[in-house]
């Protein structure tokens, strides 16, 4: 059955790029219905006091400012909300994810609305949706004690509620392939 397939790349690299190689590969194998497509590298805003103070106010109580801030992690929340899978490519960069992908997930994960906190502890508001992440590396063995990203992404989006997450590296994204 067809379904919504966001499609994530983080490489700052486009012409080359393994990573986006990959993530496209496997977008072209998933039976989407539609395709939301993300280029992170043309620009994730990092948070600042607007954002923070805004995610901690009602949003009729928001000032403008505040407003438009949170109009752009607005944007990126509704394109996970409306995802079935997610497709990230990315490499490590110095053992870890690169800005613009951490920048990402720092404007999604916002409380009240892709996560929660109960008394039994937080709990993501994201379930039921797949994950695959396409990483490749050029000194950093996916799954080593180098690797800082695979790990850091499953901790984030499990916070989130996405605890199906597959990472591949080069060499299975193409064995899946074949």
């Amino acid at each position: 059955m067809p379904h919504t397939v966001l499609h994530l790349d983080a490489s700052a690299r486009h012409q080359g790029s393994v990573s986006r190689k990959l993530s496209a590969d496997i977008v072209a194998q998933e039976n989407a219905g539609e395709i939301i497509r993300r280029d992170l590298t043309d620009g994730v805003p990092l948070l600042n006091e607007n954002w923070v103070a805004g995610t901690f106010t009602p949003p009729e109580s928001r000032s403008d400012a505040q407003n438009e801030t949170l109009s752009f992690s607005d944007t990126l929340v509704s394109e996970v909300q409306a995802a079935d899978t997610i497709v990230i490519g990315t490499p490590i960069y110095n053992f870890n994810i690169p800005a613009s992908l951490k920048a990402w997930l720092d404007q999604i994960a916002r409380a009240g609305v892709t996560f929660q906190y109960t008394e039994d502890g937080p709990k993501g508001l994201l379930e039921g949706k797949k994950v695959i992440v396409a990483i490749a590396s050029g000194g950093t063995q996916v799954g080593s004690d180098y690797d800082f990203a695979s790990p850091y992404l499953k901790f984030a989006l499990g916070f989130l509620g996405i605890t199906d997450v597959t990472v591949l590296d080069k060499d299975a994204v193409q064995a899946a392939a074949a």
